[in-house]
C-alpha cells in the first residue's frame, strides 16, 4: 500500500504523534511527591504509583500486613519495627485500581485499610493531596485506631484515617 493520498498520510502522522505524546508524557510528570499543588499525575491513567508502609506500632511488634488488588496479590509481609515495605504500580486505564491491605500485630488486633484508592490518593479535585510516592505509618500518630499518611514536605500534618475494618 503506497501513501499517494496526502489525507491517509497526514492521520496516520497525527494518530502516531498523539501516540507519542501520549506515552512521552507518563514519565515526564516528576513533580515532587505529596506536594499539595502537584496534582499533575492524578490525570493520566497508567501513572506510576509508589506504596510505602512504615511500622512504628507502639509496642515495637512485628507488623504484618496483607496487600492484594484484582490484579496483584503480595502475600504475607511481616514488618519489623521501625522497618518498611514497599510496592509499585501503575493506575489503570480506567482509573479504578484499589489496594486493600490487612494488617494485625501482637495486642493490634485485626485491621483493613485500603492503601491506595484513586479518589482519595490520586484524585487531583479531591481531599487530599495526590500522591505519587504513598507514604503510610502505622501507629505513631493516635492510637491503634488510625492509619497515616506522610506528607513530606514537612509544612503539613499527616492525613490519618481510621480502619476500614471488616474483610
Amino acid at each position: 500500500m503506497t501513501f499517494n493520498n496526502k489525507s491517509h498520510f497526514l492521520m496516520l502522522f497525527m494518530i502516531f504523534s498523539t501516540l507519542i505524546l501520549f506515552v512521552s508524557a507518563l514519565d515526564f510528570l516528576n513533580a515532587p511527591a505529596e506536594s499539595p499543588s502537584s496534582g499533575a499525575d492524578g490525570f493520566l491513567p497508567l501513572a506510576k504509583k509508589h506504596v510505602v508502609i512504615r511500622n512504628v506500632v507502639k509496642n515495637r511488634e512485628i507488623l504484618n500486613v496483607h496487600c492484594r488488588s484484582s490484579e496483584h496479590d503480595f502475600g504475607m509481609v511481616h514488618i519489623p519495627w521501625n522497618g518498611t515495605w514497599d510496592f509499585s504500580f501503575h493506575v489503570n486505564f480506567w482509573k479504578n485500581t484499589k489496594f486493600r491491605c490487612h494488617f494485625t500485630w501482637h495486642n493490634g488486633g485485626s485491621h483493613y485499610f485500603n492503601i491506595f484508592k484513586v479518589y482519595k490518593d490520586d484524585n487531583p479535585d479531591g481531599r487530599f493531596p495526590v500522591c505519587k510516592e504513598c507514604i503510610w505509618e502505622v501507629g505513631k500518630y493516635g492510637d491503634n485506631g488510625h492509619i497515616c499518611r506522610i506528607v513530606r514536605d514537612g509544612r503539613h500534618l499527616p492525613y490519618c484515617f481510621k480502619w476500614k475494618d471488616g474483610p
